[in-house]
């Protein structure tokens, strides 16, 4: 399963987030959200950027998840 996937599965399932919301929040078509959900397809960068920019609207808490489950530790402090 892509990272992604997973990151929007957990965050969406978690916040009680339906794929509906977060369609509607973005302005696409529930598809679109269902096959980055589904792992059908993976959303592009810039999609990303629309994806936690929606979750901002709906829940804030969720959007700083998705950020967290998708970039994982990418900036923490290597010693």
């Amino acid at each position: 399963m892509g990272r992604a996937s997973q990151a929007l599965k957990q965050v969406l399932d978690t916040y009680g987030i339906s794929q509906n919301q977060l369609a509607g929040a973005m302005g696409v078509e529930r598809g679109s959200v269902s096959r980055w959900y589904h792992d059908k397809r993976d959303p592009t960068a810039e999609t990303v950027v629309e994806i936690v920019e929606a979750l901002k609207t709906l829940n804030f808490q969720a959007a700083e998840e998705f950020v967290m489950f998708y970039l994982g530790d990418m900036l923490a402090k290597k010693d």
